[in-house]
């Protein structure tokens, strides 16, 4: 993998062990994980992190570790990239787009800046013709940092996550999607 991607205030880049403890600190936190059916513990952290490094050594692209290297706080921030989705349903098989920030890194554009580059890695160089995003119905920040990428919404793509338990009341999805005929042409 190359050294990392640069975005003006971002570095995309291969997990270290040191993200390991920032990295749990942010998936054990509630505001964070509002979206999903619970928060993670450190077992189930540092298992993911590890999932999503090997994924970048095998494929050479993926879901990075995010560093602030130009704002008022700077270091870890938490993860952007593109990953395969590992579930059925009626758009599989596909690529996903996602992102998980600190609480300290909202509200900065960071999220979009950095799904940016990880969506010009995926139509440019992996030669994706099209990257998904989802998200709780009610997740009304990653939804708007969808809608600034361009991506957009049928609702009749969206759909009951299978990996949420039926009646809980995130299982609710929405999908949004981007054709590398949008992204190339801008819009």
């Amino acid at each position: 993998m190359r050294d990392g991607i640069r975005t003006s205030r971002l570095l995309l880049r291969q997990w270290r062990d040191d993200d390991l403890e920032p990295f749990a600190a942010l998936n054990a936190d509630p505001e964070v994980m509002r979206h999903f059916p619970a928060p993670l513990d450190r077992q189930a952290s540092d298992a993911l992190a590890a999932r999503l490094r090997t994924e970048i050594e095998d494929q050479e692209w993926g879901v990075w570790a995010v560093d602030v290297v130009d704002g008022p706080r700077t270091g870890f921030a938490g993860f952007t990239g593109i990953t395969p989705i590992r579930f059925e349903t009626h758009f599989t098989p596909a690529v996903e787009a996602g992102w998980r920030l600190a609480r300290w890194a909202w509200g900065s554009g960071y999220a979009t800046e950095a799904a940016r580059a990880a969506l010009r890695i995926g139509f440019e160089e992996v030669d994706l013709d099209e990257i998904v995003a989802l998200t709780t119905v009610g997740n009304l920040r990653s939804r708007a940092v969808m809608e600034r990428l361009g991506m957009t919404r049928d609702p009749a793509d969206d759909f009951e996550h299978p990996n949420v338990p039926e009646g809980h009341p995130i299982r609710p999805h929405v999908l949004y999607r981007l054709r590398r005929e949008a992204w190339l042409t801008g819009g």
